[in-house]
């Protein structure tokens, strides 16, 4: 048996400053949100969407290696930030990876 139940909405209640609650109403008024509740979802929306929780994955170095020579390969270039965070390796072993990468001359530096 399918079930169409819509899950059920919480409340959430917060206290704001009244400067702030005078901006938002600008903005209702302006009609850019519908309401209060409409620009407090859509911000909550907007700060989840900018949150990134990113799991490391448990992998060798040696396939971590191959991993990173690929993504330059495919990215002309990246920030080392970037690259660990799109194949979900720690940090600091893609910085090593890519500074082995670079003395064996397989990626070259950013101008």
């Amino acid at each position: 048996m399918i079930t169409t139940e819509k899950p059920i909405n919480k409340a959430v209640a917060t206290k704001l400053p009244p400067v702030e609650l005078e901006e938002i109403n600008k903005l209702v008024e302006a009609g850019v949100f519908l309401s209060s509740a409409d620009f407090v979802r859509e911000a909550i929306r907007d700060k989840l969407r900018a949150i990134k929780v990113i799991e490391l994955r448990d992998i060798d170095y040696d396939t971590a290696k191959k991993e990173v020579l690929g993504y330059y390969r495919a990215n002309e270039s990246a920030y080392i930030s970037d690259v660990a965070d799109d194949l979900e390796l720690d940090l600091e072993t893609v910085a090593k990876i890519v500074n082995e990468l670079m003395k064996e001359k397989r990626i070259m530096p950013a101008n």
